[in-house]
């Protein structure tokens, strides 16, 4: 797989044909920090076996969609991890606009990335040892029949070609440089990544239901995020900060 653009931004990229999972595997092999530095990458156009949040089964077609899968050596405080998947959706979100122009691309807290309100891409981030791995999956010639759901889509439904090395470069470039701001900075809001993940979510402001742990459930309005990125969500005047939980857009705007 040739990716000139994304092989000089990140110092590893290594392209499987296919994987049960690309985060599973990059799991063993981050093991050895030399090999796989900061931002090495693996990925495939074939992932048999993914996983999504919830432990959800995330499967596409062979060829329908690009399985990328990051290492993050990046230290940051441990109450500011929960930036990182974050800053993930952010990343892939303006990767994806990018090519997307005449399209609304945001993303659904804490990092489904949605264009026009349906999903194209979801991530999921898994810390090991000494390292976090950061895992996306993108719908990119995924065809209508093949959408494993109607609230789905992707590039080729929308009428794109999606050009993966620019994709891959755009979000790789991205996150790497939220992540050094966040980890200079030590703090969300001086790095601006409170204002741009602000902008990027359009969880904010809307009517929601969050299914909790525990088989809880809470009903709301999504007001902000706080300083460690957590969703907070106001039921019956009450500030709920959320720090994780399937979220549902109940309405478009909250009253």
């Amino acid at each position: 797989m040739d990716l000139p653009i994304a092989r000089d931004v990140a110092p590893r990229i290594e392209y499987v044909p296919a994987s049960a999972s690309t985060n599973a595997d990059l799991r063993l092999l981050a093991e050895d920090p030399l090999g796989w530095p900061h931002l090495s990458t693996l990925i495939t156009r074939n992932q048999t076996a993914g996983r999504g949040r919830l432990d959800r089964v995330w499967t596409a077609p062979d060829g329908a969609a690009l399985a990328i899968s990051i290492v993050v050596r990046v230290s940051v405080e441990p109450a500011l991890r929960g930036w990182i998947p974050l800053i993930a959706g952010i990343a892939m979100a303006d990767a994806v606009a990018a090519q997307l122009p005449a399209r609304a691309v945001g993303v659904k807290w804490p990092n489904d990335v949605l264009v026009d309100e349906r999903k194209i891409c979801g991530i999921l981030a898994e810390a090991t040892s000494d390292a976090i791995i950061v895992g996306a999956g993108v719908n990119t010639a995924m065809t209508a029949e093949q959408l494993p759901v109607p609230t789905a889509t992707s590039f080729a439904v929308e009428g794109a070609a999606a050009d993966e090395d620019r994709l891959l470069a755009d979000y790789l470039r991205g996150f790497d440089a939220h992540l050094a701001a966040l980890a200079e900075a030590d703090d969300a809001v001086s790095s601006g990544l409170h204002a741009v993940a602000t902008e990027r979510i359009t969880t904010l402001g809307r009517t929601v239901r969050v299914s909790l742990p525990g088989e809880r459930t809470l009903d709301g309005v999504a007001r902000e995020l706080d300083d460690e990125g957590r969703l907070v969500v106001r039921d019956g005047g009450v500030d709920h900060p959320i720090s994780a939980g399937d979220v549902v857009h109940v309405r478009p705007l909250a009253d």
